[in-house]
């Protein structure tokens, strides 16, 4: 039981300090559940993440979900859940009420311009983390440059997720 509470708050600090949504938390998660805790091995945590990417709905209540129900079985994702999305359920909530009366002040806008700014880096600083659990070869880089190229092209990145799914299936 002590486990799953510390799971809850891991995710919810986690949840509650993360802007710019589900990118931007990976590194935290991996910070946490990875280096800090040892819930999940780094080749684990890069399994989750692919799967979690691949599935529908934000990457890290789907991370949360897989984490936990490693760690907790169903009762543990359930926590890793409300743990990550019940911070962001409140600040909605407290945001939402206040957020009319101070939407056009001008200091609020520059608190959110400023976070915004900076949820590029916590994006980039998942690319780095996950790029080191990848193997470095040939075909990698070529996937990486044909995936980069067919998203500049604007391909939608749902069919690039088929592609890459079904060339990964074959080889």
């Amino acid at each position: 039981m002590e486990k799953l509470i510390q799971m809850f708050w891991s995710f919810f600090k986690i949840g509650a300090f993360t802007f710019g949504g589900g990118y931007a938390m990976i590194p935290l998660i991996e910070e946490e559940v990875v280096h800090k805790r040892e819930w999940v091995s780094k080749e684990d945590f890069l399994d989750i993440l692919a799967v979690s990417q691949g599935l529908p709905g934000a990457i890290s209540v789907n991370c949360s979900l897989f984490i936990g129900k490693k760690i907790g079985g169903v009762l543990g994702s359930i926590i890793a859940l409300l743990g990550v999305a019940l911070p962001s359920f409140f600040i909605i909530l407290l945001v939402a009420s206040i957020f009319m009366g101070i939407r056009h002040n001008e200091i609020v806008n520059r608190i959110f311009s400023g976070i915004s700014s900076g949820v590029p880096i916590l994006v980039l600083a998942g690319v780095v983390s996950i790029s080191k659990g990848v193997k470095k070869n040939c075909r990698n880089f070529i996937i990486f440059f044909i995936a980069l190229i067919l998203l500049i092209l604007r391909l939608n990145p749902i069919y690039l997720i088929i592609i890459f799914a079904i060339y990964g299936g074959f080889f």
